[in-house]
């Protein structure tokens, strides 16, 4: 009776939740898109009246000069920059305080956030301890925490996958307790995206499998679950149909830029959908692989999304039914259930293709009761999802995961 009162309670919030996202106006980024398209960027923030900006990006992205074409942009302009690129795979709150104050030491008055989620999403939140230095990072955890806006804030993705250069998200690990957790305010999302296949044409396939894959999980808990709108559904077929069209062919050909601007198109369209609509318990449960063990987000997204699709399969059917079509694997004669397994198969072979495991290697089975907790305290009532999961669902879930 107790969990039946919950479950309803949830639900009011998502009802809640979801008016309150079709009312909100979400600001939308710039698009600066197309081969190249990085050295416009300069331009734009030297026209901004902005002097000297902080660059988040990461140290292998440095060793691989991708940013030598936004930094010489940037001297051409007559915009000084620092750079900042300490920034780990799961980037970390000790981070984030080494940004902020590479910032004030400069005296910068804007940033850029320079390659995958990581460091995009370690940009965003020194930005909202820089404007708000009263605020713990741990303080602004959640919805609408981050009370003023932060300094002018500039992406450049490197990855087709994380959709954070739209996103109001940022997630960040607590290294002292291992638990990762989301800030999502406004005032995250960019004045600027810059979608440039150029820079992406290098990554490796796992890679490129992994942060592909991540964009498709957010495309498929923002569209199955229950605070979709017509705008969200829109930019989760589009993406779905997109990763399906191309993901693969950039596994196998890196250099291929119509496919590898397909996918960073995609990869928008997804955060687009996610940002509004919310994620599901994939994320959930990928969040505390990564907290735990540093397993990469995209990677664990990926391993756990069948089995969630499979959990939610029958609630989500007639959602799952309409992906199919939307994303070119099916037709409207066939049966929605037919439709839906359908959905969940070519995830899988997708996954087998690109050798994505069907295991997380790290996971421990001591581990499971406390992942379980994290997870599903970060679900409820937060996440509109179709099926909502007990402890002990949760649990044996989990468990499927075990190497």
């Amino acid at each position: 009776m107790f969990w039946e009162l919950k479950k309803r309670a949830y639900r009011v919030q998502h009802k809640v939740m979801k008016t309150a996202s079709t009312i909100i106006p979400f600001p939308q980024p710039v698009l600066l898109t197309g081969p190249g398209s990085v050295k416009k960027l300069a331009e734009n923030i030297r026209i901004r009246g902005l002097k000297n900006v902080l660059v988040v990006t990461d140290k292998v992205l440095m060793q691989l000069k991708l940013a030598d074409g936004l930094l010489e942009s940037l001297e051409q302009n007559d915009v000084n920059f620092t750079v900042f690129d300490d920034v780990k795979p799961n980037p970390t709150i000790e981070s984030v305080e080494k940004g902020r104050k590479a910032y004030k030491k400069n005296k910068c008055d804007g940033i850029i956030g320079f390659g995958g989620g990581s460091p995009i999403d370690c940009a965003k939140i020194i930005g909202a301890r820089i404007s708000n230095p009263y605020l713990s990072v741990r303080r602004m955890k959640g919805l609408f925490r981050v009370f003023l806006p932060i300094p002018p804030f500039f992406c450049v993705p490197t990855t087709a996958g994380t959709g954070s250069e739209t996103t109001v998200a940022a997630v960040i690990t607590d290294a002292k307790t291992h638990e990762k957790f989301a800030i999502s305010d406004l005032k995250l999302i960019p004045k600027i995206a810059v979608l440039d296949p150029e820079l992406m044409k290098g990554l490796p396939p796992h890679i490129t499998s992994t942060t592909g894959m991540d964009a498709l999980t957010h495309a498929i808990e923002a569209y199955i679950g229950l605070n979709g709108t017509k705008f969200t559904d829109e930019n989760a077929e589009n993406a779905t149909r997109l990763i399906f069209e191309n993901l693969e062919k950039v596994y196998k050909k890196g250099s291929d830029l119509k496919a590898r601007n397909n996918m960073a198109l995609a990869s928008f369209y997804a955060g687009a959908a996610f940002t509004r609509a919310y994620v599901g318990y994939v994320h959930a449960i990928a969040h505390n692989m990564g907290g735990l063990y540093g397993v990469p987000h995209g990677l664990a997204n990926a391993i756990i999304l069948p089995y969630v699709l499979e959990f939610c399969r029958k609630d989500a059917e007639k959602k799952l039914a309409k992906l199919a079509i939307a994303g070119g694997i099916g037709s409207k004669s066939e049966s929605r259930k037919d439709l839906s397994y359908k959905f969940i198969k070519k995830v899988k072979t997708m996954n087998k293709n690109m050798k994505i495991p069907t295991f997380i290697k790290e996971l421990k089975k001591k581990d499971i009761p406390l992942i379980t907790k994290r997870a599903l305290d970060e679900a409820h009532p937060d996440y509109p999802v179709p099926t909502i999961m007990t402890r002990q669902e949760c649990e044996d879930l989990i468990k499927k995961l075990l190497p």
